[in-house]
């Protein structure tokens, strides 16, 4: 399952500035979506109330958490050879505990704690709050697990540390849960329905970040152009809200508005955007703010219309279409990005070559690409033969990672010879002498680095290109208005 994209994150230990006062070691990886390293965020926040400093060490940890995925097998493979490896450890230090957090525990609860005994408390993603209870538990020698699924938990309460971070960019959780019911995917069932966190806190986080020096967030959720704040509670109950709840209901157009004018200097990202719920009002809010960066993930997940009728999509390949010329219309430097499945069930070689004639027709700027992975309690799961064959899968996956890359590299080309803007966010991976940061588009660009330092702003003169990073020379500060 071959990605063109950085996978440097997953996996990562995170670990915060210590308290002397705290006597207790926290170890925790995550892998999968960004808003896995979200939550971890919020539980490292919630267990350093609780005496734990976090450390990057497994053998000294007290306590080892990994929050999980279940989007495909091999995440969930990756994860089972890290619990491997967490009990190797704790049969030398007995004293160890070991849990589950995130999408998987939700699916495996039973399996992990009664069949295996590989871990000693299961904890959903609804039930972070839950911790401190639970590991009393666990300190009391019994299994514990909490996995029920909230109607109103946002998190919005928790202050996230920060973990791990390079102090310029940072996630602000604004949604959880998801109410599109597409037929391969496992979030509504481990993350439960939809709804939205309250702006006041959002802002206020946003604030917070500021003050601490970062210049850029990215708003995150499953789907966050579904944001919908009318007081609190599921979007799916909206419809049964007082005339004045409605009338004064924030959406994610106004979310970006409040954001973008409160915090004029502050670079916004969002993610992840569902094409049948991005509204033209969101491309006009980008197109109207500076500090809304000029980029789109907009995953289509396949170009054929019966294929996305299979998944469940809302959309076809016709309404998707349009919804890109009309970003290419209002926002034309905007770049757009994808998520693919191949090997959907029933997928012949004309669906494929759809899929094929929607990406020359987008000429996308980078992409998560994916073989199709049959997930335990899906819709797909109990209705659809997985019935393409593997070798299919991975050739037809070669020709849409052989053709995305053309197209990086056309979108990167596109760079050359002019100025854009860079945020430095960090030393490059392949010199010391170099910067590596990334543009309003969200094409990395690597360039030397003189006298700046991360969290500058500069404008940098593209000279060169790979099909996924901009190579170029600073020219000097950007003008941050």
């Amino acid at each position: 399952m071959e990605k063109i994209i950085d996978e440097s994150k997953q996996g990562e230990s995170l670990v915060l500035e210590p308290k002397k006062e705290n006597t207790r070691k926290l170890f925790i990886e995550s892998y999968g979506c960004a808003m896995n390293f979200s939550d971890s965020e919020i539980v490292a926040s919630i267990l350093f109330k609780e005496g734990y400093n976090t450390t990057q060490n497994l053998e000294e940890a007290d306590l080892v958490l990994v929050n999980t995925c279940s989007i495909r097998d091999k995440a969930e493979q990756t994860v089972r050879k890290r619990l491997e490896k967490y009990n190797a450890v704790k049969r030398i230090n007995p004293k160890m505990k070991v849990g589950v957090l995130g999408c998987m525990a939700e699916r495996l609860k039973s399996k992990f704690l009664e069949e295996e005994k590989i871990v000693d408390l299961v904890v959903g993603p609804d039930a972070y709050k839950d911790l401190p209870n639970l590991l009393a538990e666990v300190d009391e020698g019994r299994d514990a697990i909490n996995v029920i699924l909230s109607k109103d938990e946002t998190y919005g309460d928790i202050s996230p540390v920060r973990l791990n971070s390079n102090g310029v960019s940072a996630y602000v959780s604004i949604t959880r849960g998801c109410d599109n019911m597409c037929t391969f995917c496992v979030v509504p069932f481990t993350r439960g329905r939809e709804r939205s966190r309250d702006p006041q806190s959002i802002l206020e986080e946003i604030n917070d970040l500021w003050v601490r020096g970062y210049k850029e967030i990215t708003l995150l959720g499953q789907n966050v152009d579904s944001y919908l704040w009318y007081g609190g509670g599921l979007k799916k109950d909206f419809e049964k809200a007082s005339d004045l709840q409605k009338a004064t209901a924030v959406s994610f157009s106004n979310l970006l508005e409040l954001c973008a004018k409160a915090y004029p200097k502050m670079r916004i990202r969002f993610s992840t955007s569902n094409p049948q719920d991005l509204t033209l009002d969101v491309i006009e809010t980008m197109a109207r703010f500076k500090n809304i960066c000029d980029h789109i993930h907009l995953p289509v997940q396949s170009g054929s219309n019966r294929i996305l009728k299979e998944m469940n999509r809302l959309h076809t390949r016709e309404q998707y279409f349009e919804l890109i010329d009309n970003i290419r219309r209002i926002l034309p430097n905007c770049s757009i990005s994808q998520d693919m499945i191949t090997g959907f069930p029933t997928e012949t070689d004309a669906d494929h070559q759809d899929t094929l004639s929607l990406m020359d027709y987008v000429k996308y700027n980078f992409g998560y690409m994916f073989t199709y992975s049959e997930r335990p309690g899906t819709l797909a799961e109990r209705k659809l033969e997985d019935d393409v064959p593997e070798e299919v899968k991975k050739r037809r996956l070669d020709d849409i990672v052989q053709l995305q890359r053309q197209h990086s590299e056309f979108r990167t080309n596109a760079f050359m010879n002019t100025t854009v803007e860079v945020l430095i966010e960090r030393e490059s991976k392949k010199s010391d002498q170099q910067w590596s940061g990334r543009t309003s588009q969200n094409v990395v660009a690597v360039f030397p680095k003189e006298q700046y330092k991360v969290g500058d702003l500069v404008n940098v003169k593209i000279t060169d290109c790979t099909s996924a990073t901009l190579i170029g020379e600073v020219t000097g500060y950007a003008m941050n208005d």
